[in-house]
């Protein structure tokens, strides 16, 4: 029985096939106080039956506006001009009811929300079966078997009975193959799919790409993939568009693209993707300044101002896109000279980057701090009620179960899993700094007690037994702070930057003058200009955002910052800035971080140690290396195997573990082995490890010949 299965190769079009679908000059424009957006600019290309197109850009670059456009989903207040040709025919004209006609049954779209995408008053069958009555004469049974058929297709599990269910009693991966099976329920010629696996955890993103290729396989269909996810497109396309400013600025195959990119901004996009091989490290290259304004674009090459190659000429006339021999279409001047390497169009690290492990080389040395954070056997549940107006408690739900765990001076831990593995209520039992329903924590040697008066108490700190539930608490509270997923939701829209990161400093007491000159300071520190002051959060950019939130998290001088995510928010090359800005931040004020992330190339890279959980279980920890390199743990090996590698040559020849099923409920935990029921080593076992599987859990134990690299597994 095998358990690993081969990404794909190239897909063999016939020679001369006619294109699915093609897009010529498409423009699209949107009204606004400062005159109207050129969201998308001139964009043409062909799909091909069987082929997929990548395309891909930072956020505004005009993606999604070109997938909308194609679709015929845009805003009446659009003006939508060019040529949309699907089998020969423009939908670009087309009246609503016309283009009902057309989308999903020549055309199927994959929304990046699934739970927007349904309608939560019908089941997942309903909502199939009505999708193919709509475009064919088809009757409820008939059409009913086809939806129960269309779910099976698509993974669901028992899917005569699941038809029967609700979006919302879905896991966010179900719902996405509910999506692709409404897509592909009429088996259309061209597939769109907007970030598809966007808000999906690493391992369910890889079993959708495996669903939309099976899709796309059965039937025949040409894919537009627009994502963010330069690992997606180096194993899922055959073409990529890189699109900028609304435009496309370079098109070519995968493999050419990727071997050497000719467009600059091509280039500084793959510079900033975290990638870690051998255990070293290079500094990532973020992409200076921010995106011209769409409503008032400057003369001459948009990127121009953030091109470390451009010339005088760059900045008069707008470059068109033409062919350079042996690669493809690029929009820059300069094309020529890149494609024969002459010239490096990413640029250099710049002299202040700082890599995670804080050497030339990029090696990770072992921390040898002071412990500021130590977890022992922490323990968190919630209940489980039923009831409209009478609320009982019918059944526990076990987030947390035993974790520990050691957090040193200039040290990263990572918490990895996927969604439900209790990484999250582990950081917020943390910050709670209240009395713990089972374990104990301690944070820069003082344990968490039990609270009074809104204050985190702390006890067992000092000789003196308990400190006052008032101090302690406070002095805690400077030692620990965190950085949140979302910049905008975290600041306050009301305040400009300047009180957003004066308001801690007056919780702690601080008089006006140490104000202004901490504020100005913390500016400074996390790399913004003083000028950002006087700007609310609306006003800043999504990079800009997080570093406000980083800047007021390091205001009371804290110890400890808790990351929650923090990058995913963010596009690959604002990403590569604040990795940067983190690392260099590590190694300046001494601190230590506790991040939860489900980016496992970024956990690797930033990260000194990493513990791997599941259903509230750590299931394997170490130090980085020795974990990404040598895992014992089978779901470690799933998540690591899973995670998209942005070099297309290694993409497509790799084996990937795949694990069957959804995450079990935490409400029922089985007597043995937490993850059983979905491992691939258990189904190979012999008798007597089954049984132990089944029955005892395992304890994590020591992984020999690799000091500090712990696991939980009876069978490994």
């Amino acid at each position: 029985m095998t358990l690993t299965t081969a990404l794909r190769d190239d897909p063999a079009t016939p020679a001369g096939a006619t294109p699915v679908l093609s897009v010529r000059d498409l423009r699209v424009s949107f009204p606004s106080e400062a005159g109207p957006v050129e969201a998308v600019r001139g964009v043409s290309f062909d799909l091909l039956p069987g082929r997929t197109l990548g395309i891909v850009g930072e956020s505004g670059s005009g993606k999604s506006a070109t997938a909308m456009g194609v679709m015929g989903l845009l805003p009446p207040t659009a003006d939508l001009r060019g040529q949309v040709l699907l089998d020969g025919r423009n939908l670009i004209g087309l009246d609503d009811r016309a283009l009902s006609r057309v989308r999903g049954a020549s055309i199927g779209m994959v929304f990046q929300d699934p739970l927007s995408a349904l309608t939560p008053i019908f089941s997942v069958g309903r909502l199939l079966s009505d999708a193919l009555r709509v475009h064919q004469d088809l009757s409820r049974k008939a059409a009913w078997e086809q939806a129960v058929e269309l779910l099976d297709l698509v993974g669901i599990p028992d899917p005569r009975n699941r038809a029967a269910a609700f979006p919302h009693e879905f896991s966010g991966g179900m719902r996405q193959r509910v999506v692709i099976a409404l897509a592909i329920a009429n088996r259309p010629s061209v597939l769109v799919a907007d970030e598809p696996t966007t808000a999906l955890d690493v391992t369910v993103q890889a079993q959708i790409l495996d669903v939309l290729r099976l899709a796309q396989r059965e039937t025949g269909a040409g894919l537009v993939l627009i994502t963010h996810d330069l690992g997606v497109v180096a194993g899922h396309a055959d073409d990529v568009a890189v699109m900028y400013a609304g435009r496309f600025v370079e098109k070519t195959d995968v493999r050419a693209l990727f071997r050497r990119p000719t467009m600059p901004y091509t280039a500084r996009l793959l510079a900033a993707v975290p990638t870690v091989d051998g255990g070293v490290r290079r500094p990532l290259v973020p992409i200076g300044g921010e995106p011209p304004a769409l409503s008032g674009l400057p003369t001459g090459c948009p990127f121009a101002s953030r091109c470390a190659v451009a010339l005088d000429a760059c900045r008069s006339d707008e470059p068109e896109l033409r062919q350079i021999a042996g690669h493809g279409d690029v929009a820059c001047l300069r094309a020529a000279e890149i494609a024969d390497g002459t010239l490096d169009p990413a640029g250099e690290a710049a002299p202040g980057d700082v890599l995670p492990g804080g050497e030339e080389t990029g090696t990770r040395q072992p921390a040898s701090g002071d412990v500021v954070l130590r977890v022992e056997d922490l323990v968190k549940t919630f209940p489980v009620t039923k009831g409209a107006f009478v609320k009982r408690r019918v059944g526990t739900l076990h987030a947390v179960n035993g974790v520990s765990f050691e957090l040193r001076t200039g040290e990263t831990l990572g918490l990895v899993g996927e969604s439900g593995s209790g990484k999250t209520t582990t950081l917020m039992e943390i910050l709670r700094l209240r009395r713990l329903e089972g374990g104990r924590i301690e944070i820069a040697g003082r344990e968490i007690g039990a609270t009074a008066g809104g204050d985190a108490g702390a006890r067992g700190g000092t000789a003196g037994g308990p400190a006052g539930p008032g101090q302690g608490g406070r002095t805690l509270r400077h030692d620990v702070q965190m950085v949140m997923q979302d910049p905008l939701g975290a600041l306050d829209p009301r305040l400009p930057v300047y009180q957003l990161l004066a308001e801690p400093l007056r919780a702690i007491g601080r008089d006006r003058a140490a104000i202004r000159s901490r504020v100005h300071e913390l500016l400074t520190l996390v790399g913004l200009d003083s000028s950002v002051s006087d700007r609310f959060p609306a006003a800043l950019s999504g990079g800009q955002r997080q570093r406000v939130g980083i800047a007021r998290a390091l205001a009371t001088g804290p110890r400890l910052l808790a990351l929650d995510e923090p990058l995913s928010a963010l596009d690959v090359s604002v990403q590569a800035g604040v990795i940067n800005l983190l690392a260099r931040l590590k190694r300046e004020l001494g601190l230590a971080y506790l991040m939860v992330a489900h980016d496992l190339a970024v956990v690797r890279y930033l990260c000194d140690r990493v513990a791997v959980m599941y259903l509230g279980h750590v299931v394997e920890s170490g130090d980085t290396e020795s974990l990404f390199s040598h895992p014992k743990h089978p779901y470690t090996r799933a998540l690591l195997s899973a995670i998209p590698v942005p070099d297309p040559e290694r993409e497509r020849a790799r084996e990937r573990i795949v694990l069957h099923g959804e995450q079990p409920s935490a409400t029922n935990l089985p007597p043995g082995c937490v993850f059983v029921d979905r491992c691939p080593l258990y189904r190979l076992a012999d008798p007597a490890v089954r049984e132990r599987c089944r029955t005892e859990r395992p304890a994590l134990r020591p992984a020999p010949g690799q000091p500090g690299h712990a696991y939980a597994c009876h069978a490994a």
